[in-house]
């Protein structure tokens, strides 16, 4: 049965008759759970299960932001805490195995915790690279500031996502780090030559350029357009993305409903999808933005289909683990990085 190409958010602990209503009419691609859809193991657990049952598609993708340090929808007492993503490039400046092996093994963590709430995609690995003067949004979430490491420990992140059954994300292509200003609350503008930024901010993304599926950042690069931030502009889309990072996966954006995005909600869902986009991402969980995003998300179909699919087949299943052991060997790691885990 067909689907339409949005992710959707869900208002709380449970589907309300009417979100159950609008899923089962528009049918959405998938959904993404945040805190506040978050209690208990056995409540979020329920929570997916419901999600799938109300498309009737039991193998319908649930994402989740689950990093570590300070983005993590899952947290104590119920979930452990993971490091920010800082502390593998720490580790890595020790010795590059250490800041790999810890990413490897926080991701598999991580993995297994989602893996249990049947939450099959998690929105990781960043491979922005920040610079100084950039607004603190990235910040920590980074893995450091130089490309090919910042790709090495993304790459290791990946892997253990793929060893517990668990799907990437990659963010926030073609680059977040340069902005000076939070998405969430305006939109940035980065003036910085496309030389430079294909030897900084856009390498990392090339060099993980097979990963099934990536989000777009919502920043301006002027030397590219100047009127259009990544995710609106089939410029940075074709040129960039597609082209020169050669990006050829499941391609989503950023959550439609930030406001460095203008315009109404529809406009910028229509927006999104007319620059190239597969998927759009909706967050807040607010039923009538849901139906706008719906109302300008077209079925999914021909490449964006394809590569929907190819997304979904790539996921592998678990293999073998010793949880304890996992987590004992990485709190050493991060006592021997020297800093907090959180």
């Amino acid at each position: 049965m067909s689907t339409r190409a949005f992710i959707s958010g869900v208002s709380g602990l449970e589907v309300t008759a009417e979100e159950r209503s609008f899923f089962q009419a528009q049918r959405p691609w998938g959904f993404i759970l945040f805190k506040r859809n978050v209690d208990t193991p056995a409540q979020v657990a329920a929570l997916a299960k419901d999600l799938r049952d109300s498309i009737g598609a039991p193998d319908a993708p649930v994402l989740i932001d689950q990093e570590g340090g300070r983005v993590a929808r899952l947290t104590p007492p119920h979930w452990p805490v993971y490091p920010p993503g800082a502390v593998f490039g720490t580790l890595y400046d020790i010795e590059p195995e250490l800041g790999l092996t810890a990413a490897r093994l926080s991701a598999r963590l991580i993995a297994a915790d989602l893996a249990e709430l049947g939450v099959s995609v998690d929105c990781l690995p960043l491979a922005d690279v920040p610079v100084a003067g950039a607004d603190a949004v990235i910040g920590n979430r980074a893995y450091g500031t130089e490309p090919a490491k910042v790709a090495a420990i993304a790459r290791a992140v990946t892997d253990g996502l793929a060893q517990g059954g668990v799907l990437p994300v990659l963010k926030h292509i073609p680059g977040h780090g340069r902005a000076t200003a939070d998405t969430h609350f305006r939109l940035p503008v980065v003036d910085t030559a496309r030389l430079d930024l294909e030897r900084t901010d856009f390498a990392p993304f090339q060099a993980l350029s097979d990963l099934p599926m990536a989000m777009t950042a919502h920043v301006v690069f002027s030397a590219l357009d100047g009127a259009q931030p990544a995710t609106t502009s089939a410029t940075i889309i074709e040129q960039v993305i597609r082209g020169w990072i050669g990006f050829q996966g499941l391609l989503m954006s950023d959550d439609v409903s930030m406001n460095a995005l203008a315009g109404s909600i529809a406009e910028r869902t229509a927006a999104i999808v007319a620059a190239g986009c597969d998927i759009v991402l909706h967050c807040n969980g607010k039923l009538d933005e849901m139906q706008a995003v719906a109302g300008q998300t077209p079925l999914l179909s021909g490449l964006a289909l394809e590569r929907a699919k190819r997304a979904l087949a790539s996921r592998k299943a678990a293999l073998p683990f010793d949880r304890g052991a996992a987590r004992a060997e990485l709190d050493e790691l991060i006592k021997r990085a020297g800093v907090a885990s959180a």
